[in-house]
């Protein structure tokens, strides 16, 4: 059996989808499958008529092939996975496949604003689709009337735990992108130049250098220049060290579908705050659930018994103490003014700078969780049992593991 993967060629910079794709391959491989990865040309999803008829072309659909793209040719004993940035731009192909009979599945990482009806069609003209989180799952179901995709959730790699540093440390791990806002954060710091701290953004700043360039004209109108540090998307031994010296991670984005460094954070036994209404509540309550209950304070209040969200907007996952509070019942969801957002932010901050005991119950929390968190291996038996492929528990020499995507190694691009 050969899983064909198709992945986006345009996405470079260190991407969550891409780390998952890069692990997942990865892992397949070590349970003996056979992987072919397939990056393909376009910029997805805004792929010209010609890459998306290249595309038709990888899935068996679209008549004899160009002269730069050969026809590829599919066996029962071929199963093809495409990443769903690609399947969103193009429906056509993906009907067209269905249609021949081939058999093609969408491994579909987070909802697309930008190609809704693409993105249904796509998904309705597929054998089958993963869901690499719960709430892209729930997207799918409520936005195109999809039975209930089965998820696979990603894995987390392990990790040294952290040391910490003094004054705290804050790390933001994630491509400088109006998404991730990183400008909100920077907000957000502003407001507590009174405490002691320090902070990093780690991420590419080539993804949107204008939004880049907005961030770090805050930074010094701030007067932050000394303290919050834009290290651009780090490897190897950098990012360890960036890691090792965090005591708090951050991940305010308007939109997650999982939140790949949630996981990664908690790994290295670092707590962190995330935005409510994204899917980064489901890499905290995965950790939470998988570590148990533990009695403990969460802005302010014990949350052992709760084992949930709390009523007024503040949540926490028992066991990694994670949250995001502001006034009773207003929380921050993506809207209204950006300065109260900057406010709400500040104040849990702040109230984690202050409370020593807050701050040692969130560390033992992420230190419990990190002790449960599955690995890759978890998330490539999930795919496999969903495709219906044996796993072999031995690496296949069909395709070098160096052809599989690299972005697992690196961060910053989340």
């Amino acid at each position: 059996m050969l899983v064909r993967f198709l992945i986006p060629a345009n996405i470079r910079h260190n991407s969550g989808g891409n780390v998952y794709n890069t692990r997942l391959t990865e892992e397949l491989r070590t349970l003996g499958v056979a992987v072919e990865i397939l990056a393909v040309d376009g910029s997805w999803p805004e792929a010209s008529a010609r890459e998306r008829r290249r595309l038709g072309d990888l899935l068996g659909a679209s008549g004899p092939g160009t002269a730069d793209q050969p026809r590829t040719d599919t066996t029962p004993q071929t199963v093809t996975l495409v990443d769903g940035l690609i399947a969103c731009g193009a429906p056509d192909e993906l009907e067209y496949a269905a249609a021949a009979g081939q058999h093609t599945w969408v491994l579909q990482h987070m909802p697309s604003p930008s190609h809704p009806d693409g993105e249904g069609r796509a998904l309705r003209a597929a054998a089958g689709v993963i869901c690499t989180s719960s709430s892209a799952a729930a997207s799918a179901a409520e936005k195109h009337g999809l039975p209930a995709s089965p998820v696979a959730l990603p894995g987390t790699d392990p990790a040294p735990v952290a040391s910490g540093s003094a004054p705290p440390h804050i790390i933001a791990v994630a491509a400088l992108l109006p998404n991730k806002d990183q400008l909100l954060t920077v907000a957000a710091l502003a407001r507590l130049r009174d405490l002691a701290w320090t902070a990093s953004l780690v991420g590419t700043d080539d993804a949107d250098p204008a939004y880049a360039a907005h961030v770090q004209e805050a930074i010094a109108s701030s007067g932050m220049e000394g303290r919050v540090r834009v290290t651009g998307q780090l490897a190897g031994t950098a990012l360890a060290d960036e890691w090792s010296r965090t005591d708090l991670s951050l991940l305010v984005s308007r939109a997650e579908a999982f939140g790949l460094v949630v996981t990664e954070s908690l790994a290295h036994g670092i707590p962190v705050i995330v935005r409510e209404g994204t899917g980064a509540v489901d890499a905290l309550g995965l950790a939470g659930r998988l570590a148990g209950r533990l009695a403990g304070r969460l802005a302010g209040r014990p949350d052992g018994e709760r084992g949930g969200v709390r009523d007024g907007g503040t949540y926490a996952v028992p066991g990694a103490a994670v949250g995001l509070a502001g006034p009773e019942g207003d929380v921050l969801r993506g809207s209204g003014p950006e300065d109260h957002h900057a406010d709400v932010l500040a104040a849990v901050i702040r109230q984690w700078l202050l409370d020593g005991s807050l701050r040692a119950g969130w560390r033992a929390a992420a230190l419990a969780a990190r002790e449960q968190l599955p690995g890759w291996d978890s998330t490539a038996r999930n795919v496999l049992e969903i495709l219906g492929v044996p796993a072999q528990e031995s690496r296949s020499e069909a395709t070098p593991p160096e052809e599989a995507p690299t972005a697992a190694r690196t961060a910053g691009g989340q």
